[in-house]
């Protein structure tokens, strides 16, 4: 028998989540997102696609490519917190790059926006901070979501205090349990 890594989702899990999508049209986009959002760390491991891929009866390669395909499946580990910064043309020409810079140094580590790293976890798995390549906003520059909210005219100040109650609800939270 297998030991499970804290990484993966159970097996029983998985059987349910391809009984519910299979046969039904988007049974791979489909189980693929329900099987991410089942992981503790909202990702999905190389096990877990080749597993997907058996139960599915479709190639590996296939699972692969519409994971990679798909900015929203994540084959790295995520944090509890998600921090996506905008980096269109008007939220990087009013500091954008610096609010990425600043992020590392706001939450206590060291960190420096890479163009070719389209994300990054902190090593506490608290937060993922990672970039969008417009929400639309322009008028609202420079633009940052902090769970799913959005804060436009964010500067290091601002997102200083957003992130302050983040973590403070964060831990306000660990304690309780």
């Amino acid at each position: 028998m297998d030991t499970l890594t804290p990484y993966e989702v159970e097996e029983k899990v998985l059987d349910e989540i391809v009984g519910k999508y299979k046969g039904s049209p988007g049974v791979l986009l489909s189980t693929l997102e329900a099987v991410q959002e089942a992981n503790p760390l909202k990702f999905l491991p190389q096990k877990t696609l080749l597993q997907v891929a058996k139960k599915l009866n479709v190639p590996a390669t296939q699972v692969y490519s519409v994971a990679t395909f798909y900015s929203f499946f994540n084959l790295k580990p995520q944090g509890k917190h998600t921090i996506v910064v905008c980096r269109g043309t008007a939220c990087h020409t009013k500091g954008s790059r610096e609010l990425l810079n600043s992020v590392g140094q706001i939450l206590g580590f060291r960190y420096e926006f890479d163009e070719t790293e389209p994300s990054y976890t902190t090593p506490d798995n608290e937060f993922t901070i990672r970039t969008v390549a417009c929400f639309g906003q322009c008028a609202q520059a420079p633009v940052v979501a902090v769970d799913g909210v959005i804060h436009s005219n964010v500067n290091a100040p601002k997102l200083l205090k957003i992130l302050k109650k983040v973590k403070s609800s964060s831990y306000a939270k660990n304690q309780s349990k």
